[in-house]
C-alpha cells in the first residue's frame, strides 16, 4: 500500500500553520498551538482515529483564537485531502457514536468531494476554560471546506460542555478512521457509481 501521508503549510498575515498526517499511523500526536484545550481535542482525533498528526501553529492570539482555530481546521482538511489521494479503494463513509457520562454524540462523514457541514451541537456555555465554544464550528467548517467532505455532527444529549466537546471529537476521530480505511473488497475501485469523488 502506498504511503498515505501529507504535510501542508499555510502562511497568512494572521497565522502560520504546519500540519503533517499519516492516515495509517498509530495515533501519535504532537501539537504546538498555544491553545491547550484545542490540543486536547486534536489529540482525541489522533488517538481514536489511529491517525498520526503533528501540528505547529502561531497566530494572532493577542486578538483572539478565531483565526488560529479556523486556519488549523483548513490546513488539517487540506492535509487529509492530499493524503487520501484519488480515493480508490477507501471505505468512503464513516460513523461513530461516543458517550462520556451523560453526553452522547454521533458523527457521520462522507469523503464525497462535496463540502457540507451540519453542526447540531449546543455546548451549553460560551467557553470551556478560556476556549470559546463558538470556535468549534469554525474549526469544522474550515476542515470540511478543505477536505471536501460532508460532515454531520450531532450531540444527542449532554449537560457538561467539556463532555459534549470530547464526545464530538472522539466520534469524529473514529468516523474518520472508518471512512479512510482501505476496503479490501473494493480493490482499486472508486466507491461511487459516478466513478469519481471529486467536486
Amino acid at each position: 500500500m502506498n504511503e498515505r501521508t501529507a504535510t501542508v503549510q499555510r502562511d497568512t498575515l494572521e497565522t502560520q500553520i504546519s500540519v503533517t498526517i499519516n492516515l495509517d499511523g498509530a495515533g501519535k500526536a504532537r501539537f504546538k498551538t498555544d491553545i491547550p484545550f484545542l490540543d486536547h481535542m486534536l489529540e482525541q482525533i489522533a488517538r481514536h482515529g489511529l491517525i498520526d498528526i503533528e501540528i505547529e501553529a502561531t497566530g494572532d492570539l493577542e486578538i483572539d483564537a478565531h483565526h488560529t482555530v479556523e486556519d488549523i481546521g483548513i490546513t488539517l482538511g487540506k492535509a487529509f485531502n492530499r493524503a487520501i489521494g484519488n480515493k480508490k479503494g477507501i471505505t468512503r463513509y464513516g460513523h461513530a457514536y461516543v458517550p462520556l457520562d451523560e453526553a452522547l454524540s454521533r458523527v457521520v462523514i462522507d469523503f464525497s468531494g462535496r463540502a457540507g457541514l451540519i453542526h447540531n451541537v449546543d455546548y451549553k456555555r460560551a467557553s470551556i476554560g478560556s476556549f470559546d465554544t463558538d470556535l468549534f464550528h469554525e474549526f469544522f467548517q474550515g476542515f470540511v471546506n478543505s477536505a471536501k467532505v460532508t460532515l454531520h455532527l450531532d450531540c444527542i444529549r449532554g449537560r457538561n460542555a467539556h463532555h459534549i466537546a470530547e464526545t464530538i471529537f472522539k466520534a469524529f476521530g473514529r468516523a474518520l478512521r472508518m471512512a479512510v480505511q482501505m476496503d479490501s473488497r473494493m480493490g482499486s475501485a472508486i466507491p461511487s457509481t459516478k466513478g469519481t469523488l471529486t467536486s
